[in-house]
Formats: C-alpha cells, structure tokens, sequence
C-alpha cells in the first residue's frame, strides 16, 4: 500500500477547502478584506469543524506534522480565534494538555492573554488556521515566550505565502508548516475547473502585490 506522502495530503486538503467553499476564488469579483485590500480570495477554514470527515483528516494531518516535526511537546496552544477549536481536536488526539492565546490581554481579571495552565520551561506547539502576514500568530508566539514557554513552531491550515509573512516567521525564529498552501491551491482548483487558466496569471500577481492588486 503505498504511503501518503506530504504533497498527497496538501492537495486533498485543497480539494476538500474548495468543495465546502471554506476558500472561494473570485478574481473576476474580487473580495475587500478589513485592510482595505482587494483580494481573488476568501478563506474561512472554521468551515472544516462542520465537516466530521474533513474534520478528522486535517486533525490527523496536523498530528503527522507535529510528531514528524516537533516530536511530543508538552503542550497545544491554539491561536483566537480559528486556532481554538483546532488546537483543542489535536490535544486531545495526542493526549495532551490544550491551551489557547487570546488575540488581546482581557481587561478585567487576570488581565490574561494566555488562558489555560502552562509552565516555564513547557515545550509548546502553536496552532492556527490561516497564516495572512503573521501577525497574529507572531503576537501568539511573544505571548507564549513571555510566559517562558518554549515555542518549539507552528502548524497551520493554509497561508497565502506572502513574502512578509515569510520573513517575519524567519524574524521571529519560528519553525512554520502548514498543510496547504496557495500554489497548491491554484494547482488543485484548475485542475478541478474552479477556475480557468486565464485565471491564474491573475491570481498569481495578487500574491505578488496584495495591496496594489485591481487598484
């Protein structure tokens, strides 16, 4: 029988975002996201939690990743939003405990940006959904290393692949991997005719120029 190899599992992945529209590609309709960008695509990867099997797949996969990776850290901490309910599945899968790390400090309390119980010096794997220009999961990551945990890298879902989002990860010192990735995507959707070919070079130079793209 043979094995599924990393590229295997990506583009499954790929094909299983399209069919549930967790991404949609519209390059001729493009989306406006919160920055004020226009953009051919929209990604909400919280879809897959309504999806058992798809569910399942990417806990498994994400599991592989961090056991080939990682090896065994002490403790999963999912990235808020998205990264919660995913972190919380590999957890458990991998019989460890779960943590999460809040966008922004709560402003009663604690005063908390890390909820859950972690001690200095704890291996901790990082877990997001998406990966846009990193900050978030840069904030995330500070977060954790301010507790003194030990951030061992990420795994996520998807990422666009933006070049800042690469150098801030390197910046950062955070080994990063995700299961799925843009070119892949757009190799997957032409391959099933979610797109066209005219298509491609178009959404190829979005991921050159996010900001500057259709303006």
């Amino acid at each position: 029988m043979r094995m599924t190899t990393f590229d295997d599992a990506a583009h499954k992945i790929a094909e299983f975002l399209l069919q549930i529209k967790a991404i949609k590609l519209q390059p001729e309709q493009p989306f406006t996201w919160a920055s004020g960008w226009k953009s051919p695509i929209y990604c909400d990867n919280r879809k897959t939690l309504s999806y058992p099997q798809i569910r399942t797949y990417i806990r498994q996969q994400y599991v592989n990743v961090i056991n080939e990776q990682f090896a065994k850290p002490d403790v999963i901490a999912g990235v808020a939003t998205g990264g919660i309910a995913q972190g919380a599945l590999i957890a458990q899968d991998m019989g460890l405990p779960f943590i999460y790390v809040r966008s922004e400090a709560k402003k009663h309390g604690l005063t908390n940006m890390v909820e859950g119980v972690v001690e200095k010096g704890q291996n901790v794997v990082v877990i997001e959904d998406l990966i846009s220009t990193g900050g978030s999961s840069i904030k995330a990551i500070q977060a954790l290393r301010e507790q003194g945990c030990n951030v061992k890298g990420m795994v996520a879902i998807f990422t666009y692949g933006f070049d800042e989002a690469v150098e801030n990860m390197k910046k950062e010192n955070c080994p990063t991997t995700t299961l799925c990735n843009y070119n892949t995507l757009i190799e997957v959707a032409l391959k099933h005719e979610y797109i066209t070919v005219n298509d491609v070079e178009s959404l190829k130079e979005w991921r050159k120029n996010p900001s500057t793209w259709k303006k």
